[in-house]
């Protein structure tokens, strides 16, 4: 199955073109014309040659045989300005993009208390750690009965590496974790390591507040599974007939387009059907593949008409969950509360080479307005600092509370600085678009 992608991508294999103004160290031309090779490293850098956005910044030749896999042939040629394209083994792919699983324990966390705790961000439903018990926020003090601190400190030494810590990647695997919750109680259980199915809806809730009901959406990957959940998500807050949204996108590094126009015509069906969602530009190789796309419900069938919109983001906010704010500004009121975005309006097609699956950034994305120059980021119109105070919806929670202030009073909050709204993106000038990790926190 063929999907564009707009955090994770690349390019389809077509004969090679030429090359950029530059050899990459001193490397010297195979002597057969590599899009005549049958390796892959040879296939992936025709491939480049012929789709990568960049492709001019390419070297003029390279030895294939020079680099050790794909990846780092990758690496080492990509242009100065790709933060993004990157190679999977077909299997990772499809155990991300497709079967949706990983293998841990199924959660999230950074570290925390001067390297003293690992404090939860997130857990998946399927994991052993939720099974348990763990939630966001709260903080893992203990693990095999050695502390996080001592746990840490060799890590960073280089002494032990992560397989120490939480164990083989084996099914079956087991490790005692000790933490605390925020109220301060202690909790201890045995965590089995297993395939783990990414749940992407987090969290939905809804609240009433001032006689209106508001609904919270925490979303956190936009893959094929995300399809039905949304549809799920969506078709329960229409039951409880949700007046005002708040979409946390705070750790979506992004994902499937499709699925990030099938997020924003749910959110917004009455203001966009009919209208652009997104203008693809290929580079002048490829100018016949340029496309434009309309909004569309593709697999949901349940949307909510809102005129106005609360999207939660932090620098781990990326691709697709850019993509949704640029798509939607032109037509409804973007709110965007928090940090400035990770700045990736460029994307990729998955491309399949032998066993490895090329990710390489090979168009750039533009709204109706053709607007989509945002490398920087998209700055929020209230900045306010993530920090993790508890579980999903909770009042303390610094991003989610300002969202709730601002549909009370209709500004930003005093402790939050006022930069720039996403409605003036309608007034942007036209622009070139690219991306974000897949993950900035550790996934166990």
């Amino acid at each position: 199955m063929r999907a564009i992608i707009l955090l994770l991508t690349a390019c389809l294999l077509c004969a090679c073109g030429g090359g950029g103004n530059s050899n990459s160290g001193g490397n010297t031309a195979a002597p057969v014309n590599i899009c005549q090779r049958n390796d892959i490293n040879a296939q992936v850098f025709c491939a480049l040659q012929q789709d990568y956005l960049w492709y001019r910044d390419l070297p003029t030749s390279i030895n294939p045989d020079n680099y050790a896999s794909p990846s780092a042939l990758l690496q080492a040629v990509a242009a100065p300005q790709d933060r993004y394209s990157f190679v999977l083994t077909a299997q990772e792919y499809q155990d991300r993009f497709i079967n949706a699983t990983f293998f841990g324990f199924g959660f999230s966390s950074v570290r925390a208390d001067n390297n003293s705790a690992l404090q939860i961000a997130f857990v998946y439903d399927d994991g052993s750690a939720a099974q348990n018990g763990l939630r966001r926020g709260d903080k893992i003090t203990e693990i095999e009965g050695v502390s996080v601190s001592q746990w840490l400190s060799q890590l960073d030494a280089g002494t032990i590496n992560s397989e120490d810590i939480y164990g083989p990647n084996e099914s079956g695997v087991i490790r005692n974790f000790v933490w605390l919750k925020p109220d301060g109680s202690q909790l201890s259980a045995d965590f089995i390591k297993s395939d783990v199915t990414t749940n992407t809806v987090l969290h939905r809730s809804v609240i009433e507040q001032d006689d209106k009901r508001i609904g919270y959406l925490v979303f956190n990957s936009f893959i094929e599974l995300s399809e039905s959940e949304l549809q799920q998500a969506f078709a329960y807050f229409a039951i409880q007939e949700v007046e005002e949204l708040v979409l946390d996108l705070r750790y979506n590094g992004g994902g499937l387009i499709r699925v990030a126009n099938q997020l924003s015509t749910q959110i917004a069906q009455r203001n966009v059907q009919g209208q652009v969602f997104v203008k693809y530009r290929y580079n002048d190789k490829n100018t016949a593949k340029n496309n434009t796309t309309l909004f569309s419900l593709g697999a949901g069938s349940t949307s909510l008409n809102l005129d106005r919109v609360f999207i939660l983001t932090t620098a781990s906010s990326c691709s697709s969950s850019e993509l949704v704010i640029n798509a939607l500004s032109p037509f409804i009121d973007v709110v965007q509360i928090g940090g400035t975005t990770c700045g990736k309006p460029v994307g990729q097609q998955p491309d399949q080479i032998g066993n490895y699956v090329l990710f390489a950034i090979n168009f750039q994305t533009v709204n109706a307005l053709d607007q989509g120059d945002y490398f920087d980021g998209l700055v929020p119109e209230c900045q306010v600092p993530e920090q993790i105070n508890g579980d999903w919806g909770i009042a303390g929670d610094p991003l989610y509370a300002e969202a709730l202030q601002y549909i009370r009073t209709g500004n930003c909050s005093n402790v939050a600085t006022s930069e720039i709204s996403a409605a003036s993106l309608r007034s942007l000038p036209a622009q070139m678009p690219v991306l974000a990790p897949w993950r900035v926190n550790d996934e166990h």
